[in-house]
């Protein structure tokens, strides 16, 4: 294995080079693991709304829709630890079509359970557990797995385009959802999660994606430590690499207020300007747009960002302003235009901060880094609704956004008052520049099946 020019180890495949670009044939790698994956996602999305639903409408109980955000979405905070660990010892790939192929195995089982009559609720927080389970060890896998296939000069324009998918999912995921369940049943939801899972996974062995092997600092094998060894140095490096620390916190603050008004906005919506359904359905719609624009406009402009960092804390410093205009909004369609706003500035900050982490995190070490991000995003909204759904009861859903908003614009503001923030983030604010052509790398293949 050689080592690129910044020092790290490079494990790109032995090929021929695309001058420009790095990486020999990543285009056709990335559109083929984009295309599975966004297969995947929206089978995955369109169980998510269908249980919902059908636990709405059978059960009519906010306790069991309480259970169902727990059983869903813990397990992939805990598992996250031990899946970013598990991302830099193994295949990465392996990793991700193993969890695909789990999810999908308990799906179907589920299915098949339903179709036989027995519908306890408690199997379906079983499916849901074992789901979110694995997906704390595929998400840490497919995150750190990118910049292995995508040159770094690429990083920002491929998250903002697959932000702009996952947006774009969550558009089409509740039409088709509900055409499917209506049409037919939850069952039929199930079955067809299990296909594109399998879909998914197929697409995925097309992918050439090398091993990571592991080296000290004189270039050898270095000899494995401990699994515990491992996330403690993922801790380690954590607290101690300045740009990720603050970033990983800038990014972890704004998810736990951004949750509240993503949260909250039907509640006001309902409160202030009627709960008719369309009107709950355009303000989902608004902020699904919103975060879809703001993907768009990263594939498209994203390599030309030439300071990513003040990008970053802009749009989230807009993202509290404009979610202090939500809660002093008095207009349903002005309320509705600003979490389209409010979208666009989360997607404006979300694609960079993950390219960076992909682009700065050492190749042997973004499975825990990124392993980290994963129990932030899955804790950081309940965490949210936590402390604010309690509070909706009792002060006014204005109120509360106002308060986060301010929350969060005085934070960025804080954070560029440490004199140690503004250095560890002005080290990370440019972009890579595309390397040359080097000589070809020597590939570890992935082990046989």
């Amino acid at each position: 294995m050689t080592t690129a020019p910044d020092g790290r180890p490079d494990d790109r495949h032995d090929a021929a080079v695309d001058p420009g670009d790095g990486l020999p044939g990543w285009k056709r790698d990335v559109a083929i693991f984009l295309t599975g994956q966004t297969v995947s996602l929206l089978g995955s999305m369109l169980v998510q709304f269908a249980v919902m639903w059908h636990l709405t409408i059978v059960t009519r109980s906010g306790s069991v829709l309480m259970l169902s955000i727990v059983f869903g979405m813990l397990p992939q905070a805990f598992m996250s630890i031990f899946g970013g660990v598990w991302a830099d010892r193994h295949s990465r790939k392996l990793l991700i079509i193993g969890a695909d192929s789990a999810i999908a195995t308990i799906t179907l089982g589920l299915a098949l359970l339903m179709l036989s009559g027995v519908d306890d609720l408690w199997l379906i927080y079983v499916a849901l557990a074992v789901r979110s389970t694995f997906a704390g060890i595929q998400t840490p896998a497919v995150n750190a797995m990118v910049p292995q296939i995508v040159p770094a000069a690429q990083l920002i324009r491929i998250n903002g385009i697959n932000q702009s998918i996952q947006s774009g999912m969550m558009l089409l995921a509740p039409v088709l959802a509900a055409a499917i369940y209506a049409s037919f049943d939850i069952v039929a939801v199930f079955f067809v999660d299990v296909v594109t899972a399998l879909l998914g996974v197929g697409m995925l062995l097309l992918v050439r994606v090398p091993r990571l092997v592991r080296h000290d600092a004189a270039g050898a094998a270095a000899e494995r430590p401990t699994y515990f060894g491992d996330l403690a140095a993922g801790v380690r490096y954590i607290r101690g690499h300045g740009a990720v620390k603050w970033l990983m916190t800038i990014f972890a603050v704004t998810m736990v207020l951004i949750g509240a008004p993503s949260y909250l906005t039907p509640l006001m919506v309902t409160r202030t300007f009627g709960d008719e359904v369309w009107k709950l359905t355009t303000n989902e719609v608004f902020w699904a747009a919103g975060m879809l624009a703001g993907g768009l406009a990263m594939a498209l402009v994203g390599t030309r960002v030439t300071n990513r960092v003040a990008l970053i804390v802009g749009t989230t410093f807009g993202a509290g302003v404009f979610t202090v205009g939500l809660g002093l909004s008095t207009n349903m369609w002005v309320f509705f235009v600003l979490g389209l706003l409010i979208g666009v500035m989360f997607t404006l900050m979300s694609a960079p901060s993950m390219a960076i982490l992909q682009e700065t995190v050492e190749p042997e070490m973004q499975g825990r880094v990124f392993g980290f991000v994963g129990i932030v995003m899955t804790v950081a909204m309940p965490l949210s609704m936590v402390v604010f759904g309690p509070l909706a009861d009792r002060v006014s859903v204005q109120v509360l956004l106002v308060v986060a908003g301010a929350l969060l614009a005085a934070f960025v503001a804080a954070v560029l008052s440490v004199p140690s923030a503004r250095r560890s983030l002005a080290a990370i604010s440019r972009p890579v520049e595309p390397a040359e052509p080097a000589e070809p790398a020597e590939v570890v293949p992935d082990p046989p099946r």
